[in-house]
């Protein structure tokens, strides 16, 4: 059980990480509803889109990147505690790994305002 918790704590920087390779490598061209980063300031222009899928592609990418190592160490202090502590400390994981998935809008939004409002 405490395995199957492990893989599923990694979903969270293996998305950010795969969703962010995708943005860079091969981004929408256009908005679509399967994925992209789709908020109303990327979808004024093309020029906004492109520059959101590649600004989130990145933060998505790295910060994926980063979390996966650091949610693999968060769980050996815990190998040997009970499944109750170590659900505990997952659930604390993911809501920290998902607060970061969300937090990321903010810097990506400032960047989007900071290039095109006003021009």
């Amino acid at each position: 059980m405490k395995l199957f918790i492990f893989f599923c704590d990694l979903l969270i920087p293996l998305a950010m990480a795969a969703g962010g390779w995708l943005m860079l490598r091969r981004p929408p061209k256009k908005p679509n509803g399967l994925y992209g980063y789709r908020t109303p300031r990327s979808m004024k222009s093309p020029e906004a889109w492109a520059f959101a899928q590649a600004y989130c592609g990145k933060l998505w990418f790295k910060a994926g990147l980063v979390m996966l190592p650091i949610s693999a160490a968060v769980h050996l202090p815990f190998l040997n505690s009970g499944l109750g502590t170590f659900g505990y400390v997952s659930c604390a994981l993911v809501a920290v790994q998902g607060i970061i998935m969300v937090g990321s809008l903010f810097p990506v939004e400032r960047a989007l305002k900071r290039e095109f409002d006003g021009k």
